[in-house]
């Protein structure tokens, strides 16, 4: 399958996450209006991105859940799986770690790392923090390929191009810090006070109409 677009491959996790719940419900089909109602887009852009990746539910029943998230699953899932890191175990990152347990079974959070010496040697949620100095080895023995970036902004580019030069391939970047990264690197990011002011601005738009 061709490369999909990057806000395609965003809305699949998504109604793949809305879709596990509907089966937990045992919801056994869905139409094109309920899935777009549960992640508040449209029912066209739900139609266009399921017929992007070669499926069609039927008029009388829709979609069917469970083919669906398989499908879903075989083009985001690799099939062996891959190891992701943490880097940075403030409150941020141990978050993360909490949060991320157990959610998927293809994408498993292996380690952590840190500079500081009281937590290196501990164990979070399972995941065991390394020095930082040690990002290369343990990255390179693991064969982990994604990374978590939560340190401080002024380090983030640094620690950056260490990733890259250990064979990290997707940098998820949850510093205010942009980083530069060769073409073959993934980078997605979330900017905190960016969402805020996103938010805020909606706010105040509808508060002057």
């Amino acid at each position: 399958m061709k490369i999909l677009p990057d806000k395609t491959v965003e809305r699949l996790s998504q109604y793949r996450r809305a879709l596990l719940i509907c089966r937990a419900e045992n919801k056994t089909h869905i139409f094109s209006h309920e899935l777009a109602g549960l992640i508040h887009i449209t029912p066209v852009q739900v139609r266009r991105d399921i017929m992007l990746i070669g499926y069609t539910g039927t008029l009388r029943k829709g979609y069917d859940v469970h083919e669906l998230i398989s499908l879903i699953g075989r083009i985001i899932d690799t099939e062996e799986g891959l190891r992701v890191c943490v880097v940075g175990i403030g409150d941020l990152g141990r978050a993360i770690i909490r949060y991320f347990k157990g959610k998927r079974t293809k994408l498993v959070i292996t380690a952590a790392f840190d500079a500081n010496p009281e937590k290196v040697k501990c164990v979070y949620s399972g995941v065991p923090c390394y020095p930082i100095d040690q990002l290369e080895t343990v990255i390179k023995e693991q064969g982990i390929s994604i990374a978590i970036l939560t340190v401080p902004g002024e380090v983030a580019a640094t620690v950056g191009q260490t990733l890259e030069k250990a064979g990290i391939k997707g940098i998820i970047n949850y510093t205010p810090t942009p980083l530069n990264v060769s073409e073959n690197t993934y980078l997605g990011g979330y900017d905190m006070i960016t969402s805020l002011e996103k938010a805020a601005y909606f706010v105040k738009s509808n508060r002057e109409m």
